[in-house]
């Protein structure tokens, strides 16, 4: 696994840390199935892995979508979120909840022109001078393992792209068709499988053009960013037009610590993954707005000042 630290220098650590603790709760100061496809198909229908590589390569048209999540993120514990996001021009919008935490458990995310801006009940207000909103830069979502930057407020497994992620199943060797089921009032066939990175590099090395080879290539950087402990049960969910209505991705993840003042950076069992995102609209406008900049406090700002007060 490619391990790659997040941030080109001590300003843009500081400001990660400062983003952590502007959350609500921080305590750091800112600072610091079995069968094969010939067993579950009737004459003349398609294999499961066709119908799963159909709807990846389907995916390929989706350029703006609303989605919804829940489920259960290492570290995070259950949420709930909606979003809306757009590559043309890429732009994010996200509301999510975390549940038990009350009154404290909202957080709005939006990125827009390599600027992430969050606010709502779990920013720590008190902390952003009076203003409701704090703002990062460089922010990168839904991009790669590597590339994303967040800036430690959204959980890794929901800094992926979607669209993206729901193509991760066609690396499956296992694929199968589970039944006929209702997704928001759609029919819609479910499929399952497990992926291992091993199989992902597999799938991305017998890709049969370029097309398919980029897609696998994608799919296997969104695999990394879910920091899966080598196996990842995937459920997808297809309409009958062959579109991706929804999929579940479970599995154990591993966690690292370590990597600073000397430690070596190690890998650790972490929390289970159980993530269940549905697709609600897919090529509606999108517009994502950002926050009044008269209520936006700048977190690099906020960091040199809390830089200098500890000086």
């Amino acid at each position: 696994m490619r391990v790659s630290p997040r941030g080109s220098g001590p300003r843009r650590v500081t400001s990660a840390a400062c983003a952590a603790v502007l959350l609500a709760g921080g305590a750091v100061a800112c600072g610091e199935g079995s069968g094969g496809d010939s067993a579950q198909r009737g004459p003349g229908e398609e294999t499961p892995r066709a119908a799963v590589a159909k709807a990846a390569t389907n995916s390929q048209d989706i350029t703006s979508l609303r989605y919804r999540i829940t489920g259960t993120v290492p570290r995070t514990g259950r949420l709930e979120a909606e979003a809306s996001m757009s590559t043309e021009p890429p732009v994010m919008s996200m509301r999510l909840t975390r549940a038990g935490h009350g009154d404290n458990g909202r957080l709005d995310v939006r990125f827009v022109g390599e600027v992430m801006y969050a606010g709502g009940s779990a920013v720590d207000s008190g902390k952003l001078d009076g203003k409701s909103w704090f703002s990062a830069r460089p922010a990168v979502w839904g991009r790669g393992s590597v590339d994303n930057n967040s800036y430690r407020v959204l959980p890794s497994q929901l800094e992926g792209n979607p669209v993206v992620q729901s193509r991760i199943l066609t690396a499956s060797k296992d694929v199968r068709k589970i039944g006929t089921e209702t997704v928001d009032g759609t029919r819609t066939t479910h499929y399952r499988g497990t992926v291992t990175r091993g199989g992902m590099s597999a799938a991305r090395d017998a890709a049969a053009n370029k097309a398919a080879r980029e897609r696998q290539i994608e799919s296997l950087d969104q695999f990394i960013a879910l920091r899966v402990d080598d196996t990842l049960t995937m459920d997808l969910w297809i309409d009958d037009a062959g579109g991706t209505r929804q999929f579940r991705m479970r599995g154990d993840t591993r966690a690292t610590q370590g990597g600073a003042d000397g430690k070596p950076l190690e890998f650790i069992d972490g929390d289970p993954l159980d993530m269940t995102v549905t697709f609600l609209g897919v090529n509606q406008p999108v517009t994502v707005e950002t926050p009044p900049s008269e209520d936006t406090a700048d977190i690099a700002a906020l960091a040199d000042k809390a830089q200098s007060a500890g000086d």
